[in-house]
Formats: C-alpha cells, sequence, structure tokens
C-alpha cells in the first residue's frame, strides 16, 4: 500500500455519547493528501462488485474496497448496488426475493462485456456475486472496507447482520485499528441503529445533493452525533462548503470522480478522499503532486 494511505485515525469517546476527532491524515504531504477508494471496485476496468474488480483495486493502489450491500431471502449480505439484479446479471428480480442460492447461479460478468466491448474479457464470464463473507475472506485484514447499508428499510436486521460478521471476522471493537472498516448510508436511521450497537465504528452520512450543496451549523452538529463525515456527488461540493465541513471536524468525501481534472481539483479544496471507478488514475493524480511538493 502507498504512502499516501492513511495515516491515522483516532476516536475519542465521551460519556454516553460519542464525540469523533480525526487525526491529520498524510499530515506529511498537507493539501495533496487524499483517500483513495475504489468504487464498487475497480469498476471503470471490470465487473462492479466481484471479486474480479475488488482485487484490481487493491493493485491499482486503492486504500478502501467499496462494498454496496443488499440482503436475500435467506438473509445474506451480499455485494450490490441495486435492489434488483436486472442491471448486471443476466436474469430479473428482486433480491429481497431469491436466496443465496439462486443469487449464485447468475452471470454477473457477461453484461459488462456487452457494454464495455473495448475492455471485454472472457475471465468476466460467469462471475459471481460475492457475499459479504467472501469478500472479507478473501482480502482479510490486510484490506480496509468501506462498506454502504444500501436500501436498509428494504432489510430489516440488516445492521446487526453487518456488525455480527464484521464481529466475527475481528474487523471491529476496542482492539482494531480505527478506519479499517467504515459504513456509510444515505440513511441516517440506520447510520444511528449501527451508532447505538457499536459506537466505535466510524459511520459518514451520505448526502443527495446534485446541486451547490449547503450545510447549516445546526445540520453539522446533527450529523456529528453519530457520524464522522459526510459523502455527496463531487459536482456539488465547493471550497467554502469543503472547508466548513472539514472545519467542523467531519470529513468529505466526494463520489464518484473518475476524471484527473476533477481528481486535482478536489483534492486542492482539501476533501479527505473521493470514491472513483479508476483508483489507478487517482492513484498517478496523488504520485504527481508527491512528485510536485516533495
Amino acid at each position: 500500500m502507498r504512502l499516501m494511505a492513511i495515516a491515522a485515525m483516532v476516536i475519542y469517546l465521551s460519556g454516553a455519547s460519542s464525540n469523533f476527532a480525526i487525526a491529520e491524515i498524510s499530515s506529511d504531504y498537507g493539501q495533496i493528501k487524499g483517500i483513495n477508494i475504489s468504487h464498487r471496485g475497480a469498476s471503470g476496468h471490470a465487473p462492479e462488485h466481484t471479486l474480479h474488480a475488488y482485487e484490481l483495486g487493491n493493485v491499482m493502489d486503492g486504500d478502501y474496497i467499496e462494498i454496496d450491500l443488499q440482503m436475500t431471502k435467506d438473509g445474506e449480505l451480499i455485494a450490490l448496488h441495486d435492489e434488483t439484479i436486472d442491471r448486471t446479471t443476466d436474469k430479473n428480480g428482486l433480491v429481497k426475493n431469491l436466496t443465496l442460492k439462486e443469487i449464485k447461479k447468475l452471470d454477473a460478468g457477461s453484461w459488462f462485456n456487452e457494454a464495455f466491448p473495448e475492455k471485454k474479457s472472457t475471465e468476466y464470464v460467469g462471475l459471481q456475486i460475492p457475499t459479504l463473507r467472501e469478500v472479507i475472506e478473501r482480502f482479510g485484514s490486510d484490506s480496509k472496507f468501506f462498506i454502504e447499508t444500501k436500501s436498509p428499510e428494504v432489510y430489516p436486521g440488516m445492521e446487526e447482520k453487518l456488525i455480527n460478521i464484521l464481529s466475527e471476522y475481528n474487523l471491529i471493537g476496542v482492539h482494531q485499528t480505527f478506519g479499517n472498516v467504515i459504513v456509510q448510508s444515505f440513511s441516517g436511521e440506520s447510520l444511528r441503529q449501527i451508532h447505538q450497537i457499536d459506537e466505535s465504528i466510524p459511520l459518514v452520512q451520505l448526502l443527495s445533493y446534485y446541486a451547490p450543496a449547503i450545510i447549516t451549523d445546526s445540520e453539522i452538529s446533527k450529523i456529528k452525533e453519530y457520524a464522522v463525515g459526510v459523502g455527496l456527488h463531487y459536482t456539488a461540493v465547493s471550497p467554502g462548503y469543503i472547508k466548513k465541513v472539514t472545519d467542523s471536524g467531519l470529513m468529505v468525501f466526494p463520489y464518484t470522480v473518475n476524471e484527473k481534472e476533477d481528481m486535482n481539483m478536489l483534492l486542492e479544496w482539501g476533501v479527505t478522499g473521493m470514491f472513483t471507478n479508476y483508483p489507478d488514475r487517482l492513484n498517478e493524480v496523488i504520485q504527481s503532486r508527491i512528485s510536485k511538493n516533495p
């Protein structure tokens, strides 16, 4: 893992509630810092949310593997962005109506060859949708995971299942490095449930802003009750927004940033890190910035 990986994250717990304070990240590099999050794996190069895409993300120096979670009819957490299997497999249907056995029969790779013929590979044919357990077992404690609870209102008990699995694999807890696992969601209720169960897990509140974003002191205060950062579409942020949020002690993770010009701009503005389908591109941008600022 390259030098730009997270240098430190520190959590402070106070009384009955948790107040998070994040240590300076890659402080030696000042504004060059930036956490490289492989969005659904290196999904610009391989079928999203497959072990192949996650492996590429690691090879391309992504700091975190991002995993979206859905839950099957028989209660298994799987890595998939949509509530349906329509877009990224050879069948149709709702995940919540399918068992894991049925999910495992799907071809989750061939669609990529059809959508991106210039990137097609025979390796992608027949790729499976992995379970969260399979992802953790493949990559283990050597990797960092940025996990999103997708549509948690559709899947009662998702939060408890997630925490149980993370605990089972010793990825969370007082003896683990803070920030090895980060959980995010658009659902504040889902994040609060996780925070209530285990205050030590760092959480990121995703925000649905696609116009110039504005955040009030009151909103920041409420988010800080349970989260350590926010995530929003990169086109919505501005230098002023990022400064206000980071000055408050929260981190900022824009999504999904795929062009080098935008990556450079956001790093100049002081984002904590960003999600990208092309972790190799972001790594090139970061390394270029380091070489220009030895």
